[in-house]
């Protein structure tokens, strides 16, 4: 299993920009709880599962079974 940034620089700036803005909330989320700081716990909870693979929610951070 492996977690890396998502290959699209483009993408990859823009959410950091949006992180920067929220003070490091999701830039994708309304909702500014603990749950929703960067890395989410919701993608927490997929990088647990060992059977997602798939990017988090904002697209930032992409989780492959394989190394």
């Amino acid at each position: 299993m492996s977690v890396k940034l998502n290959e699209d620089k483009d993408t990859v700036k823009l959410i950091r920009e949006g992180l920067e803005r929220t003070g490091g909330y999701c830039p994708c989320r309304l909702e500014r709880t603990p749950e929703t700081k960067c890395m989410c716990k919701e993608f927490r909870d997929q990088i647990a599962d060992p059977e997602f693979e798939g990017f988090c929610h904002c697209r930032l951070y992409y989780k492959s079974k394989e190394n």
